[in-house]
Parts: structure tokens; sequence; C-alpha cells
């Protein structure tokens, strides 16, 4: 009985040295190095994201089983990636933190696994996942071993998107193969001064195409929040970016079964705002959507994605009367609300993440069309322009528009129109609801008229005013039953609540098929 009791407390012992040995991660020394640059280590992370003593780790244990260059003699505690799950605001959710310090987080064989396994387990009890992604990129001396590993993953990401939100924080360098798996998920959120992501690093760009560029010109946020569009959204530093991602989840159902968490508020639904006065004189002056969107949503608080990107199109999440919407809204100060090829590109994605999602949408209209050039055709804004149709035609939660002012051409669908899909659609009186503006018609319809006439300004001004007068409001639609009222703008709070009440059992029933051939 001695013996085995000794033998018990040496296992005991084992058990917690080897844990000791874990949670050390890379050593002091290497955590302090993390910390003078401003970021956290992994576990301090993980601390901070979950609500306090609810993680649970899983796979601290695993182990590399390369043998080559060394790598026999070579412990990666935690395999650089630490994963398990915990509760964020009471609702679990399921992480995997990679850890810089250990063997710079770099992505082999059995790091792949973990993220695999925590990703499958996320989708199997149907919980949000994030990724915390820091790390050196592919462990090169475990060869096909790690190239086979991003496969698995990149598999399960896939056959988990729609099922579960993910959400990717860039926390410090992804490169290469590394960099696929965040911008595959839902929502990347980059840290602003430590966050870098490329396909490629500035060293192997100028070895293989001699372009000299800097880290941060190449993969920092600038290059993905501004330009490619890849980041949603930015974030100060480490804390901010696990805030923010709390604060994001806060709006999100679990899974795809799940509706999102609808809050108490003390903002009342019928609640009247002078919107009219956000309007100028002229109808093609700009103003900024953003007034309107806080002046209507809950307690004003709107939580945007790609802010920095595609400014002529806002995408973002609402509540209304508790109930989480996401809001997709044309921005009139940015290219005068026209939809170019990324506005297309930002919008439609949106809207397919929402519908996914159970999560109903709500447009805010001003848009003179989409951006004709010879630039946008050969770009393929026909092909992009199309993915708004897509996205609204094949959306079965409930779908409500707000035409303010100009809604004409295509982008009259793109943003959603009663015969794209629209459940309830509403007009402000001073709402342009026609095929395009009054200049443009008279110009084509009138085109001899005017040409021909002894005095050509005085009848061109006369045929626009007089297709203007006929055609550029909103009683033209709202008489055919195009538009489901015209309605003072005071009242636009009110009226999307009570559209949103009356859709709340909106259910849809369609033949079967896999999904719709959407144009990439």
């Amino acid at each position: 009985m001695t013996d085995d009791s000794g033998r018990n407390l040496d296992k005991m012992e084992e058990l917690k040295q080897r844990r000791e040995r874990i949670l050390q991660m890379g050593g002091t020394k290497a955590i302090e190095e993390r910390r003078k640059k401003g970021q956290m280590s992994a576990r301090e992370r993980v601390e901070h994201f979950f609500d306090p003593g609810t993680f649970t780790e899983i796979g601290m244990h695993i182990r590399h089983r390369t043998t080559a260059f060394g790598m026999d003699r070579r412990e990666v505690p935690a395999e650089g990636v630490i994963t398990g799950f915990g509760k964020v605001d009471g609702r679990n959710v399921v992480v995997a933190a990679e850890d810089f310090t250990a063997m710079a987080g770099t992505f082999g064989e059995y790091h792949g696994k973990k993220f695999v396994r925590a990703v499958d387990f996320a989708k199997e009890n149907g919980w949000p996942f994030v990724s915390m992604n820091d790390s050196g990129g592919a462990r090169l001396q475990e060869g096909m071993d790690t190239l086979e590993s991003y496969g698995w993953l990149f598999r399960s990401q896939i056959l988990a998107s729609g099922i579960i939100p993910q959400i990717a924080l860039l926390m410090g360098p992804c490169l290469g193969g590394q960099a696929y798996h965040p911008v595959m998920q839902d929502f990347l959120i980059q840290t602003r001064h430590t966050g870098f992501m490329g396909i490629a690093g500035p060293a192997f760009v100028k070895t293989q195409t001699g372009e000299e560029i800097s880290l941060e010109d190449l993969s920092g946020y600038k290059a993905h929040a501004v330009k490619s569009g890849q980041t949603h959204i930015v974030a100060e530093d480490d804390a901010d970016c696990l805030d923010r991602c709390r604060e994001l989840l806060s709006f999100l159902p679990s899974n795809n079964r799940d509706k999102a968490p609808r809050i108490s508020t003390d903002d009342d639904p019928e609640r009247q705002e002078d919107l009219m006065s956000l309007m100028p004189q002229h109808p093609h002056q700009p103003f900024d959507m953003y007034d309107v969107i806080s002046r209507i949503v809950d307690n004003g608080r709107f939580f945007e994605t790609m802010g920095l990107h595609a400014r002529n199109i806002i995408t973002g999440f609402g509540r209304f009367s508790g109930r989480t919407v996401g809001v997709v809204a044309t921005q009139p100060k940015w290219m005068g609300g026209c939809i170019d090829i990324d506005a297309a590109d930002k919008g439609a994605r949106f809207v397919r993440f929402c519908d996914l999602f159970g999560i109903p949408l709500i447009t805010l209209h001003d848009s003179p069309g989409y951006l004709i050039g010879s630039q946008q055709d050969w770009g393929g804004i026909l092909r992009h322009g199309a993915k708004l149709l897509f996205a609204w035609a094949d959306a079965t939660v409930p779908l409500i528009g707000v035409i303010l002012r100009k809604s004409y051409a295509g982008a009259h669908y793109g943003m959603l129109d009663k015969a794209i899909g629209a459940d309830f659609v509403y007009a402000w009186p001073t709402a342009r609801i026609t095929i395009v503006g009054a200049e443009t018609a008279a110009s084509v319809i009138f085109a001899r008229e005017i040409r021909e006439a002894g005095q050509p300004e005085e009848v061109r001004a006369q045929r626009i005013q007089e297709d203007s007068d006929t055609y550029e409001n909103p009683y033209c639609a709202a008489e055919r039953g195009y538009v489901d009222d015209v309605i003072d703008p005071a009242d636009t709070r009110k009226t999307i609540n009570r559209a949103l009440d009356a859709l709340e059992g909106k259910t849809v029933a369609r033949p079967w098929r896999k999904y719709s051939n959407i144009n990439l």
C-alpha cells in the first residue's frame, strides 16, 4: 500500500511538472519580449477573452512526431496553439490561440490537428469559433505533413461555414499558407500595429519579383482594411481586439439554428426622430448616412464592419427593440453613394452572412446606380454587381427597405426592392424612384426635339422638369404597390420596429437545391 501510494504521488508530481512546463510557454524571457511590444501572451489573451474561471483547455499535452532536423529534441509547448472552450457573456465559445513564444507559433501537423479538432468541436456543439492568429507561418521542418494539415483545416472551416460564426483575430504575423484560414472565416479583426497578413512576406516578394516593400505596406491594416477588403475591423491593441470580438459575438447567434440574443432596452421602439432636417435641399447634395443610422437604432449604437473599405456602402449590426439586425446603407458622402465592384462584394457577403444566421436586414437607400465606365466594366461590375441580386433573392430572413432619396437603375434592386425579395419597402417623401434620373431620361427621350429646337437649352430644361415631375417621386411606385407606404421620416424607427414585429415568424419554403451558383 505504501509503495502504491508513493508511485501515485510520483505520478501526480510528474503531471504537475508537465503542466507547469507547458504553461510557461516559451519561457519568461520570451513572454517579457512580447509584453515590451505591447502584446499579451497567448494565455493572457485567452484569460482576457473568456468570462473569469470558465476556460477549459483541450489538447495541452499534444506533441509533434517529427524527428528530422533536430525536431526529436525540440519541445514545443502545447504545439504552439492553445485550444479549448469557455464562456463569453455566459455563452459557450471555442478558441484556438496561437503562441508565438513556442517555436514562433509555427503551423505543423499537430498544430493543425488541434485547430481542426477545435473547429469540428465547435461545429458539433453549435458554438462560435474564434481563432487568435499569431504565427511565424508554416513549420517547414515537417514538410508534407505541414502542407496536408492546412488542407484539413481549410476543409473543416468550409464545412463549418454557415453553421457557426467564425471570427479571426489577427494579432501578430500571419504569412504564407497561414494567411488563408483567417480570411476564410466570417469576420477578421486586425490589430493596428502588430497584426500582419499576406500570401508572402517582403523578403520572399523581393526574391521572387524584385519588388521592395515594407511589412507594414504589404501586410498591415491599411493593406487589408482599406485596400483589399479582407479585414473587417481594426483594433488598437490586443485588449481592444478581444473586446471588439466579444462585442461582435453579442450581436450573433451561437449557430444557424439559434436566434441572436435579444436584449432588454429602455429605448422606446416608437421613438420619433427629426430626420428630415438631415436632408439637403438639393437632391444631389450629400449628407451623412451615419447620422440617420445612429438616430434610428437602439441607443444610437451601431457596430460597423469593413468601415474603411468601399466606403460608398455601409454594413454593420444594430438593434431595434433589443433584436439584432444587419444594416446595409449607401453613403452619399462617398462617391455619391454609387455602387462599384468593391461595394457590391462587401454588401453581398454581409447580406449572405446575415441570411445564414437568421439576422433580419434593413436597407437605407440613396444611390444613383451602379458605377459606370471602362474600368468598372473591364473589372466585372456586371458580375460583381449581380452578387447583390443573388444575395437578396436567396435571402429568407425578414427584409425591409427604406428609400430616402435616389433609387435609380440597377441600384434599385441592388439595395433591395419588392421585386428582388423585400417584405416591406418604405419611402420618404424625398424619394426619387425611377429607372434613371430626369436629366438622363430627357437627353435620350427628347434628344431629337432638343437638338432641333430654336432654343435647345430651354427645351431641355423644360423636358427635364417634366420628366422629374412625372417620375422622380415616391408616389408612382406606391400607386403600383412597389412601395408599401410613403412615411414621415420621423416615423422611420417606429415603422421598422412594427415591420420586424410582423415578420417575427417569417418562414420561406423553396424547391430543394444545394445552393445558387453565384458569380464569384
